[in-house]
């Protein structure tokens, strides 16, 4: 039991150790995109017909005509590139920069709600090809 005692006093410290320093950052998402307007609050969700999710903190909103809005999160929002989808709810016909969005994650044939994220302005862009 004594050699134990040390091990685990010594744990907490290893893992604190990989946990210190400046956090990673993330690459840029791609494509790249050009803003073309003002940020905007809100739209109505009449006014999409599709999302790409990007990468943790960024997703790209599509409508009709080719118009594409990029949402960059305040946050990253983990596991949201590797669910590749994502859910809300709203007592509006609108999705805003205040609500919150929910990566869907796929366990046993079922769907799971992740963890909340908050949204961000939506930027009408130009996406490079």
């Amino acid at each position: 039991m004594k050699a134990a005692l040390p091990m685990l006093v010594l744990a907490p410290l290893a893992l604190a150790a990989c946990t210190q320093g400046e956090p990673r950052k993330m690459p840029p998402p791609s494509p790249a995109a050009e803003a073309v307007g003002p940020a905007l609050n809100c739209l109505s969700v009449t006014q999409l017909s599709s999302s790409k999710i990007r990468d943790d903190q960024t997703i790209d909103f599509f409508g009709a005509g080719g118009r594409v809005w990029r949402v960059t999160l305040p946050n990253r929002c983990s596991g949201l590139k590797a669910a590749d989808s994502f859910t809300y709810e709203t007592s509006l016909s609108q999705l805003c920069r205040t609500d919150i969005i929910y990566p869907l994650n796929r366990y046993g044939g079922q769907l799971q709600r992740g963890p909340g994220c908050g949204m961000g302005p939506f930027v009408p862009v130009k996406l490079s090809r």
